[in-house]
């Protein structure tokens, strides 16, 4: 088993950034190779990618959740274990993302990925397009604002 961290400083309160984050069904949106999330209760969700090139689906469950700072899960049935998500406030409008993620590559190509840093990458360029998503869509002045961006 690997574990990949990899971090992000982003233009938003750790607030905005929390609260983006919690909307799994966006996750297509910067996740590269992630089709669909779909929320199956308050803490499990189902996921569809494509992962070395063949589609695969899976069920993750929220582990530990502490508003605007931790988004933890695992995940079954795929080659990523678990997640932990953290929010760190930097300055009013500054916060830094950090992901830190258990992989278990499953036969050849998953485990030549790994070792070419493949995932590692992955992981960089999903952060990259969160930021840039984030810092497109939220410009909010305070945080009574942000609330009201979010759609419910």
């Amino acid at each position: 088993m690997s574990t990949i961290e990899k971090s992000i400083e982003v233009n938003v309160p750790e607030y905005t950034a929390y609260a983006q984050w919690t909307h799994f069904e966006e996750f297509p949106q910067f996740m590269e190779g992630v089709n669909e999330v779909k929320r199956l209760d308050v803490k499990r969700f189902h996921w569809k990618a494509e992962i070395a090139g063949q589609d695969k689906e899976w069920d993750t469950e929220i582990t530990e959740q502490t508003a605007d700072q931790r988004l933890a899960w695992t995940s079954r049935g795929s080659v990523i274990k678990g997640w932990d998500v953290t929010f760190h406030r930097l300055s009013d409008a500054r916060s830094k993302v950090r992901l830190q993620l258990e992989y278990d590559p499953q036969g050849f190509v998953e485990n030549a990925g790994d070792a070419l840093g493949e995932v590692s990458l992955r992981v960089q360029g999903n952060l990259e397009r969160f930021k840039e998503l984030i810092e497109k869509r939220w410009r909010p002045s305070s945080r009574e604002t942000i609330f009201d961006n979010f759609p419910m």
